[in-house]
């Protein structure tokens, strides 16, 4: 089932769950783009073709908030927002262990490894590596975690995950990026809070909140 957090006749927000596509790979798995058209297709009683077009993604193990366009001139404008970076991305993160200020920017240098699906950053410039900046706050302590609010400035590849693992915050589940254990649900502990951004037609001003996930961990860290 689908949990739709925004929707009007140009775009439609959902909140992703953890181990769906937004777009179809080589694993062949049916991506979110699809369920989306089935979606509209029932509920607008649409025969033929329904236009769902994928303007951002998020990482297969994350979770969170994922818009997509309902027509093709709500796409290319949403793709220009995202190419200007007017669209703001806070997501909320579960580490292993506690950064050592509350809050800070992280600036980095990301190189990524195309047949390992995997980014390596530097502190410093490095030949072919791309500038990486986030800003991230503590919001809450646990016992053997830390919730941290983050606002990544740039958009490379893995940013969050290789950002915060290389200050030693690595995210809960996160075995590529250094985590102890795995989720039992081959989740990372990522989720894609909220995004605000100008509505592509309407011109107005729209943020969306994605609830976390329903498990012990992420009741826990509600503030």
């Amino acid at each position: 089932m689908l949990e739709v957090l925004y929707e009007d006749n140009h775009i439609i927000v959902v909140n992703k769950k953890a181990g769906d596509l937004v777009q179809g790979d080589k694993t062949g798995d049916k991506p979110l783009c699809e369920f989306i058209k089935s979606y509209l297709r029932e509920k607008y009683n649409k025969p033929g073709n329904i236009f769902c077009g994928v303007i951002h993604r998020l990482d297969r193990p994350v979770s969170g908030a994922v818009i997509f366009a309902k027509t093709s001139k709500a796409l290319t404008r949403m793709n220009k927002l995202f190419r200007e970076k007017t669209i703001q991305k806070t997501y909320w993160a579960i580490v292993e262990k506690p950064p050592l200020k509350k809050e800070d920017r992280l600036e980095h240098y990301l190189i990524k490894n195309q047949q390992k699906n995997k980014s390596r950053a530097y502190s410093k410039p490095y030949e072919g590596a791309l500038k990486s900046v986030l800003d991230y706050a503590v919001l809450k302590t646990l016992d053997r975690y830390t919730l941290l609010k983050v606002e990544p400035i740039s958009g490379r590849h893995h940013q969050i995950r290789v950002q915060l693992s290389t200050i030693g915050c690595c995210i809960k589940g996160d075995l590529k990026y250094g985590a102890k254990r795995s989720n039992k649900d081959a989740s990372i502990s990522l989720h894609a809070r909220e995004i605000s951004f100008i509505h592509p037609v309407k011109n107005e001003a729209i943020t969306v909140t994605a609830p976390t996930p329903k498990d012990a961990l992420w009741n826990a860290c509600k503030i």
